[in-house]
């Protein structure tokens, strides 16, 4: 069975990523490939950044003036960057097994490098921002386009305003979706996220995932 390593999809090394955090083990043999995808300014670069165990390789650019009224995030606040790319992260589950995170743009300029994103992942976490339930319609339809089992997490910005079940019902999420509440700052919020991820791919395995363990 070939293996899934980070050589495999082409990621940097330890030393090239900065030297911030971990080296890759040795042993480590299985990597399994994660997409993280919703809107612009849901928190994509957030939770990549709270829970890996090395510096994420982030592609954010500072916000010009030609983004206004284009590049413009729900509610109050002042995001000042925004990825143009990829956000690149990692974590060691055991010796052998690490999960590849990858957040990718939000912006629909961007959507065309979605597809390439795609290939070769096990799985993707939609992030949703009640405010802006609407952006989230793209990412839900190209995962289920490419066959590609994901759970929807809702990045709370406040105290929620609508029930899980109000908002399963407005993205016409089927009950065999896990939804579930997250705040993408939380390293432990983050985690129980990718959890709730790998229960669902082991629960409702793939054939892609069936190949890779």
């Amino acid at each position: 069975m070939p293996s899934r390593t980070s050589e495999h999809y082409g990621q940097p090394s330890w030393d090239e990523a900065g030297g911030s955090g971990p080296p890759l083990r040795e042993t480590a043999s299985d990597g399994l490939k994660i997409a993280i995808v919703g809107g612009f300014g849901v928190g994509k670069t957030t939770l990549v950044g709270a829970v890996s165990e090395i510096r994420p390789l982030s592609t954010e650019e500072t916000m010009s003036r030609a983004g206004v009224g284009i590049d413009e995030p729900a509610g109050p606040g002042a995001k000042q960057s925004t990825t143009v790319a990829f956000d690149f992260g990692r974590i060691t589950l055991d010796d052998e097994m690490v999960l590849y995170l990858f957040g990718a743009p939000g912006q629909e300029r961007f959507w065309f490098l979605w597809d390439r994103l795609f290939s070769g992942t096990m799985g993707a976490v939609v992030l949703v921002d009640t405010r802006r339930i609407a952006d989230s319609w793209y990412a839900i339809d190209r995962l289920e386009h490419h066959g590609l089992p994901f759970i929807v997490a809702r990045n709370n910005f406040g105290p929620p305003q609508h029930s899980l079940e109000d908002l399963r019902e407005a993205l016409s999420l089927p009950p065999g979706i896990p939804l579930i509440d997250c705040d993408a700052r939380r390293r432990d919020s983050a985690k129980r996220v990718l959890i709730t991820l790998v229960d669902h791919l082991l629960t409702y395995a793939s054939p892609a995932w069936e190949s890779a363990l």
